[in-house]
């Protein structure tokens, strides 16, 4: 939902539900990089409540097409991050190292700090 202005698009701020610190910090990031946005911050109302509170202004463009902008970048890096997740556990599992990986756990009844691991 939006809350702003009719006369001042350049202005405004969202809330979005059933959302929290994950995507509003990252939302508020990706905003931050565009030199269309002046400011951005977000805000949670109350920890019990599953609601962020995002606020943009922007150096001219409507707040609603920057933040649309905004997530559409998100779910690009989103699929790169994916795409190049899965190339390395495809890497992974083809360079048989699954089979290599060996824990040898030495000083038994250690904390794990003191622990050793073999790699063969």
């Amino acid at each position: 939902m939006e809350h702003g202005s009719l006369s001042n698009q350049r202005a405004s701020t969202f809330s979005i539900s059933d959302e929290d610190h994950t995507l509003a910090n990252s939302v508020r990031y990706v905003l931050n990089q565009d030199p269309r946005v002046e400011f951005c911050g977000y805000s949670i109302p109350h920890p019990a409540d599953n609601k962020v509170n995002i606020r943009i202004q922007t150096t001219g463009d409507p707040a609603k097409d920057v933040l649309k902008d905004a997530l559409q970048d998100m779910v690009i890096i989103s699929q790169h991050v994916r795409s190049t997740f899965d190339k390395a556990v495809i890497d992974f599992k083809a360079s048989d190292s699954i089979g290599k990986v060996k824990i040898n756990h030495k000083g038994a009844g250690k904390s794990c700090k003191s622990a050793e691991m073999d790699i063969e």
